[in-house]
């Protein structure tokens, strides 16, 4: 490990994340509209942002909410992105939960879970059809991966 290693952290920030809890807006019980993320200390070499949203309460670990990728690089990654396999910019939303759209925490009434929100800025372009997943994703992306944040929310 190198002395590098601290000017490469990428770190995220979240307007719709208030006191460490989601706003109802980008929930599955308000308007589920992806928060804007705000990225300090981005690379200069990235050449596109992508993002995963889990749900690290869910039985099943990492549970995926949300994954896009192929994003323009830029300092903050708009929010109320619109569902579709297309997203603005050249972006492409993969599948989570079965759809191609951010989909906010909505955990079991009576239970507040945590939610992590994952930027990776790449390398690359990713040449990767809309129909994949996370893991796909991942795969994909592994050794292409500048600079990764996370930023944690928790909703009930």
């Amino acid at each position: 490990m190198g002395g590098h290693m601290g000017e490469n952290i990428l770190k995220v920030l979240c307007p719709g994340i208030e006191n460490g809890t989601f706003r109802l807006e980008h929930t599955g019980r308000g308007e589920d509209r992806s928060p804007e993320l705000i990225l300090e200390g981005l690379s200069p070499q990235a050449k596109t942002l992508a993002v995963v949203l889990e749900d690290m309460s869910h039985p099943i670990k990492g549970f995926t909410h949300w994954v896009i990728w192929n994003l323009p690089v830029s300092d903050r990654i708009p929010g109320a992105i619109p569902a579709g396999k297309a997203a603005p910019g050249g972006g492409v939303q993969g599948a989570a939960y079965g759809l191609h759209r951010y989909a906010g925490p909505k955990p079991p009434k009576g239970r507040t879970h945590t939610y992590r929100f994952t930027v990776y800025a790449l390398d690359c372009t990713l040449n990767l059809n809309s129909g994949a997943r996370k893991k796909s994703f991942l795969r994909a992306a592994e050794g292409h991966v500048l600079q990764s944040g996370s930023i944690f929310g928790a909703f009930e």
